[in-house]
């Protein structure tokens, strides 16, 4: 058991960095298309995210679980997972976006001629990267959960050792039942302690991006 969890840890975090880091990429370009340049386009990607996130993330993981044949890869989960990953950055970071675009050293960009991806990369993005690194963080935990949660369904990597696939075989062979604590309750403490090392880096981040909390402490 010792050995899957040394083994499993990793793949599950590879999971999540890999989702994470594709969702944050994803929702930070549709972010700056929607939010700096407006028009049609910013109706057309906000109403994408909003009708997304109507819909249970959860069960559209489900459907394009299950709508894979052969047995999933950790990469092939990543990818499934990534597929909701952006929604939610996307819009968080629209809005910061357009608070950003009213800003006088944008404006002052604006006149002096700078195009507007010199302003996104040179003026908007160094100041916006706190917050996003603080994005990134809530986006591997989510994607680190969502992972999980389809493996113990049985929708992940049948022949990984992962966190989730560990709790699924335990659930398959009715370790709860015999009794056979050891077989899941490992697992599980090694994912409150991977949530609550997350949780910790977050709100550390978050006290970075955020100046009104940086001045409470």
């Amino acid at each position: 058991m010792l050995a899957a969890l040394i083994v499993g840890t990793p793949l599950t975090l590879r999971i999540g960095f890999i989702a994470g880091i594709i969702g944050i990429a994803i929702g930070t370009m549709l972010a700056f298309i929607s939010g700096y340049y407006r028009g049609p386009t910013d109706t057309v990607i906000r109403t994408i995210v909003d009708v997304g996130l109507t819909i249970p993330g959860f069960l559209i993981l489900i459907i394009i679980a299950i709508s894979i044949k052969g047995n999933m890869g950790v990469n092939q989960v990543a990818l499934v997972v990534a597929a909701t990953a952006w929604l939610w950055p996307a819009r968080s970071m629209r809005s910061q976006v357009l608070s950003m675009r009213q800003r006088t050293y944008v404006q002052v960009a604006q006149l002096s001629g700078m195009s507007g991806l010199e302003i996104i990369f040179r003026e908007m993005m160094p100041i916006l990267m706190p917050f996003i690194a603080a994005s990134l963080v809530g986006a591997i935990s989510a994607a680190v959960l969502a992972s999980i949660g389809l493996e113990a369904l049985g929708l992940g990597a049948m022949d990984q050792p992962t966190l989730g696939m560990t709790i699924y075989w335990a659930i398959y062979n009715s370790a709860l039942m015999h009794g056979s604590w050891w077989v899941w309750a490992p697992a599980i403490v090694v994912i409150l302690i991977l949530f609550l090392g997350l949780f910790l880096l977050s709100i550390g981040l978050d006290v970075v991006a955020n100046p009104r909390l940086r001045r409470n402490q």
